[in-house]
């Protein structure tokens, strides 16, 4: 994609130093950096744009230029396959970008289950023991309730100044 890029709708369309401005730029959540990282070292870029909702990441030979938002990467080939951490990432088609597929970032994928388990026979290390707090405050406990006094003539409970149904 060789096309002349406009500037961003405010019009403050900018080139980043490096990734790491641009993802504080763009305030990235701090479980998308890394992966980011490792995704844009895997496809090779060279230059990084501000275009306001997303960074655009210019690629060194062929093909086209990768949008990254704060919860996808986009601009992938269908034949591309991404490797991150020796993983390939499952490429989703784009809507906004009929050729191209996106990949989400890790904050938006569903945590994996935690299936830690411990070998068959082994142990689990007792617990430590909790040390008292010294800084903790005791629990408040509620006040009682005010005695404003009883009616003489109607025998209802009297409000805080002192009155009650009758004396109205």
């Amino acid at each position: 994609m060789n096309e002349v890029q406009g500037p961003t709708p405010a019009g403050t369309s900018r080139p980043y130093r490096n990734l790491a401005d641009a993802l504080r730029a763009h305030r990235m959540p701090d479980e998308n950096v890394a992966f980011i990282v490792s995704l844009t070292d895997a496809v090779g870029i060279t230059t990084y744009i501000d275009r306001g909702r997303y960074i655009e990441a210019l690629r060194r030979g062929d093909g086209a230029a990768l949008h990254i938002g704060r919860t996808y990467t986009n601009g992938f080939t269908e034949d591309e396959q991404v490797l991150v951490g020796g993983r390939a990432l499952p490429l989703l088609p784009s809507e906004g970008r009929a050729p191209y597929f996106y990949v989400n970032h890790p904050s938006v994928l569903p945590a994996p289950p935690n299936i830690a388990r411990r070998p068959a026979g082994a142990r689990r290390a007792p617990a430590a023991p909790r040390a008292a707090s010294a800084s903790r405050t005791p629990k408040a406990t509620p006040t009682s309730e005010r005695d404003y006094g009883v009616c003489e003539v109607c025998f209802m409970v009297k409000n805080a100044s002192g009155k009650c149904g009758c004396d109205d």
